[in-house]
């Protein structure tokens, strides 16, 4: 079966007009990034809504992906690479004492970066991303551990993934996940809109 056209970006995607995968070839952490990204932006039209992003281990990559398409500025709102400590304080504004309490990568960081997106870039959603990279360990968390965090006007949540490979798999695989996660709020959203 042939990929389907996404409407809303004109992308092919591997994904079936029912909203299933089509199976017959699998895809890497960078395809399955762009076809979220496909999502999250035909998800996002569908609901009148923008998103922003606040990144650290991926360094811009969700935005890179969020913009790739065509007339994705009606749904990319912007974002932030906050690498250093720092600057999620000051460019974002995760809580000081919870950066010194917790460190960098911990869900409770993801979460105020996705505040600190939402807020700071004003946006429906936002999307912090926190993470190892590696090639070592950070802080006692161990290379490949990820915490997503999404922020709306429902509330704020993160999601935790661990994956394996060199740095540039990892912030692949990291990326896909955050765009899976805003897919699945996004489906959740709508869901509750036809309900």
């Amino acid at each position: 079966m042939e990929p389907a056209n996404d409407i809303a970006t004109g992308h092919d995607t591997n994904v079936r007009a029912d909203g299933r995968m089509n199976d017959s070839e699998p895809l890497g952490p960078v395809q399955e990034a762009r076809r979220h990204a496909d999502q999250v932006h035909s998800r996002l039209v569908e609901l009148g809504a923008t998103v922003a992003t606040t990144e650290s281990l991926t360094g811009g990559l969700l935005g890179v992906l969020l913009t790739e398409a065509p007339a994705t500025s009606v749904t990319y709102r912007g974002g932030l690479i906050v690498y250093g400590t720092d600057t999620k304080n000051h460019m974002a504004g995760v809580d000081n004492d919870l950066l010194s309490k917790h460190g960098p990568v911990h869900p409770a960081v993801a979460e105020e970066l996705a505040i600190g997106a939402r807020e700071r870039v004003d946006a429906d959603y936002g999307v912090g991303i926190t993470g190892v990279a590696g090639p070592g360990p950070q802080g006692g968390r161990p290379v490949g551990e990820v915490h997503v965090g999404i922020a709306s006007a429902q509330g704020v949540s993160s999601h935790e993934h661990h994956f394996e490979g060199n740095r540039s798999e990892i912030r692949s695989a990291a990326a896909a996940a955050a765009l899976a996660d805003l897919a699945a709020e996004l489906d959740r959203q709508l869901g509750f809109r036809e309900s």
